[in-house]
């Protein structure tokens, strides 16, 4: 079983940047219910002072004219971010890539620490990705989830495991 240890109060937990990984974008590119809760958290985190700067994740899905990124950074302009403390990287389309390329964009702004935010059920993944791709990261999962029921919850637990079972044998 995947279990998350409890989190700090927000203005406990710092780094230099927090990562917020990608999720689907609606047709008009508004973000979807998972990404808007991970956009929420975000936000929440750089308006306390836990974070200085945000790092969006997320490319263009299939068929999307919006990437995950900059559907991300529209909501957190909207929602009080200064420009000058959004950071994007627009290339990626799973969450190994994902870890790629906001590594790059850390070393490139000399960022050491981050905090990762995405749902609860998906950050043992992520964070175990974000590790190997050489990112000094600390979880920092949404506190609401899309996936509340079982009837929810049982098939992306499950869809987890078997992402993270492939990702320890292969390393992807």
């Amino acid at each position: 079983m995947l279990i998350l240890h409890e989190e700090p109060p927000l203005q406990q937990q710092q780094a230099d940047v927090a990562i917020i990984l990608g999720a689907a974008v609606q047709p008009g590119g508004t973000p979807s219910a998972v990404l808007e809760g991970r956009l929420e958290h975000g936000v929440a985190l750089y308006l306390s002072g836990a974070v200085p700067r945000l790092l969006f994740t997320g490319g263009q899905g299939e068929g999307q004219r919006t990437s995950e990124a900059a559907a991300s950074k529209a909501y957190a302009l909207r929602h009080g971010v200064p420009a000058s403390a959004i950071l994007t990287e627009e290339r990626s389309r799973t969450t190994q890539q994902n870890m790629v390329e906001a590594r790059a964009v850390m070393r490139s702004n000399k960022l050491r620490t981050a905090l990762l935010v995405s749902d609860p059920l998906h950050l043992p993944r992520a964070l175990r990705m974000a590790r190997g791709a050489g990112i000094d990261a600390r979880p920092s999962p949404t506190p609401t989830s899309r996936y509340r029921s079982s009837r929810t919850r049982l098939p992306f637990l499950l869809r987890e495991a078997i992402f993270l079972t492939g990702y320890w044998l292969t390393g992807r």
